[in-house]
């Protein structure tokens, strides 16, 4: 008889999970709430689908138990994922370490994971809600019940719901015991108190965001910085917006210094904007930013510095310039709270990874439940990251589901049977 592999959730993490699992002779049905598989995949990287990264630098992870993630990692590599996806006849595409599929659209990816997955025999019955999962490996569907000699939990989190994330696996998960960290919006917008935002509404600019609590820097990002009527956005807000949800959430004050002039330091801008004053003294005192900086932004800046518009620009003393200087290398703005689970791409949170063994990804209270992908409390900064951390698990907890034999095998031999079936 076969081993029965039933998986919650048809996204990324689920759909390579059970790939790997019919690969080791299971027979796999995979369970989605929605009406099509994959959903949230396609519209990842902009359609394009970064799939994963080839530099993984330092803090593109992040979780309460950070040793679980890299043991993650360390079994199921990045080089094992290009294998894999090179074994579904993706031709990849490195851009500067972003890896897409060469046809620069997801829906390569998913068609290549549900035509191996048909290939497999793997069932895909779409619109089923999981209403419960016993101990007993029962589970209590729309479509009545089921039973599994193994269940793999890749229901997703809460982020961006129209895809299908809507959190029923933490509750599922939650009923069986396991710890849930409470999710919170990541990759995502931050909004702020001061009214100017509705002027700099569109403005995008080269910036360093520096988060900082109770007035600590905590972290900072370069990159393209937008600004919204509401506040701030943009690859360098999304990497420090998990931090600031989470320290809104504890209570604590949280504010950003925007340095909008990151290709100088402070004394060199001062220089600058010095010069100006002696180059262009017949300006109007408004246009004393002109061809430096958007005018919608350089009007905010001039009269944060107390530069009045009327007048020219000779009369700006060298205390009004120190001053302008000082908000362009960190204008100050207070954080009141990251925009909602729609807007948000990941959460950070989720199922307690204690809980979880890094070597097959199977529940430590459950045994023969494995929990994969987006639902743990691990989420990465742009650039392939979380697809990576989806397909690593996923493959992971595949592999050990779809064996007959529960009992994990040594390191070495994980790590070759890895290989080969990579």
């Amino acid at each position: 008889m076969k081993q029965q592999v039933i998986i919650v959730g048809a996204g990324a993490s689920g759909l390579a999970a059970a790939i790997q699992a019919a690969r080791q002779g299971a027979s796999v049905t995979v369970l989605e709430h929605t009406a099509r598989p994959g959903k949230k995949l396609l519209s990842t990287g902009n359609g394009k689908c970064n799939l994963t990264n080839l530099i993984t630098p330092d803090g593109a992870y992040r979780g309460s138990q950070p040793e679980f993630i890299k043991k993650v990692l360390d079994r199921i590599t990045v080089e094992q994922t290009l294998e894999f996806f090179r074994d579904l006849g993706l031709v990849l595409s490195d851009r500067n370490g972003y890896v897409y599929p060469n046809t620069g659209q997801a829906a390569s990816v998913l068609e290549a994971l549900l035509f191996e997955l048909d290939h497999l025999g793997v069932s895909i019955v779409t619109d089923c809600q999981v209403e419960e999962i016993r101990k007993d490996l029962s589970l209590m569907t729309s479509m009545g019940k089921k039973k599994a000699d193994a269940i793999i939990l890749a229901a997703g989190s809460m982020a961006a719901p129209k895809t299908g994330s809507d959190g029923s696996g933490y509750q599922l998960a939650r009923a069986l015991g396991h710890r849930i960290l409470k999710p919170l919006p990541a990759l995502v917008q931050l909004r702020c108190r001061e009214k100017w935002y509705k002027q700099a509404a569109g403005v995008r600019t080269e910036a360093t965001v520096t988060l900082k609590i109770d007035g600590k820097t905590a972290k900072a990002d370069l990159g393209e910085l937008q600004f919204t009527d509401y506040g701030i956005s943009g690859i360098p807000v999304f990497q420090v917006s998990r931090f600031a949800a989470r320290e809104l959430d504890a209570g604590r004050n949280v504010t950003a210094e925007l340095d909008l002039f990151p290709s100088m330091d402070f004394e060199s801008t001062r220089q600058l904007l010095s010069e100006r004053v002696k180059r262009f003294g017949y300006r109007p005192a408004e246009e004393f930013l002109n061809g430096v900086l958007n005018h919608k932004l350089a009007r905010i800046l001039l009269k944060e510095a107390g530069i009045p518009n009327e007048g020219i620009v000779k009369n700006i003393t060298a205390a009004q310039i120190k001053k302008l200087a000082s908000v362009l290398k960190g204008l100050k703005t207070e954080i009141l709270a990251a925009n909602s689970f729609d807007q948000a791409q990941v959460c950070s949170g989720g199922i307690d990874t204690r809980d979880v063994d890094p070597n097959t990804m199977e529940s430590k209270l459950i045994k023969g439940l494995y929990l994969t992908g987006e639902i743990l409390d691990v989420d990465g900064i742009c650039g392939g990251y979380n697809l990576q951390w989806a397909w690593s698990c996923g493959i992971l907890a595949g592999i050990y589901a779809g064996r007959k034999r529960p009992e994990s095998t040594g390191r070495n031999e994980e790590n070759e049977e890895n290989n080969d079936k990579n």
